[in-house]
């Protein structure tokens, strides 16, 4: 698999499926800006009530036009007629819980502090990438914004001063470490 992260913000996202594993979808795509078309005959409550287009009937393979990415979260059926209309437009889908109907899988996610972090197990063990997700969160340090701003100030100084790739992540190293020399 090919790890990548995704700009959705403002771009148009297509969810098939109208019921509780739709639903689950919906905040990750709400956080990032997403512009959200949920497609399915029957919408639950939950999803009516959020800021997403809803429109209540199947599924037209027309309705993944201009979409950047889609989410299939219907029976298996619907999901590979989402996969092939998806095909034509040259479009990756993310099949929930159905591999079999998926060009990506979503991993367990981490965010904290501007980093995100996301573990994949390739569509086989959703459960052991949540635990992995769950495992990396308690191990990343509690005061990671602290290093954040130190990268950045970094990456600012070596822009400006024009350190050379190869010598940056050393230089990352030392500042981190001194971040907590000062703390003594």
């Amino acid at each position: 698999m090919f790890p990548a992260f995704l700009h959705l913000r403002s771009r148009r996202v297509v969810v098939v499926g109208g019921g509780p594993v739709a639903a689950s979808k919906l905040d990750a795509l709400l956080t990032v800006g997403a512009d959200i078309t949920v497609i399915a005959p029957d919408v639950r409550a939950e999803i009516e009530e959020r800021p997403v287009k809803v429109v209540r009937r199947r599924f037209e393979a027309s309705d993944l036009d201009g979409a950047w990415w889609v989410v299939a979260a219907a029976p298996s059926e619907v999901n590979r007629q989402v996969l092939e209309a998806a095909d034509e437009r040259r479009i990756f889908v993310n099949a929930v819980d159905d591999p079999a109907h998926a060009t990506a899988y979503l991993g367990g996610v981490v965010r904290r502090a501007g980093m995100t972090v996301a573990i994949s197990t390739d569509g086989r063990a959703p459960a052991l990438a949540g635990l992995m997700r769950e495992a990396i969160d308690a191990w990343l340090p509690h005061d990671l914004e602290r290093w954040m701003t130190a990268a950045d100030e970094a990456r600012e100084q070596w822009k400006r001063d024009g350190v050379p790739m190869h010598h940056r992540r050393p230089h990352l190293l030392e500042r981190l470490n001194r971040l907590y020399d000062r703390d003594e």
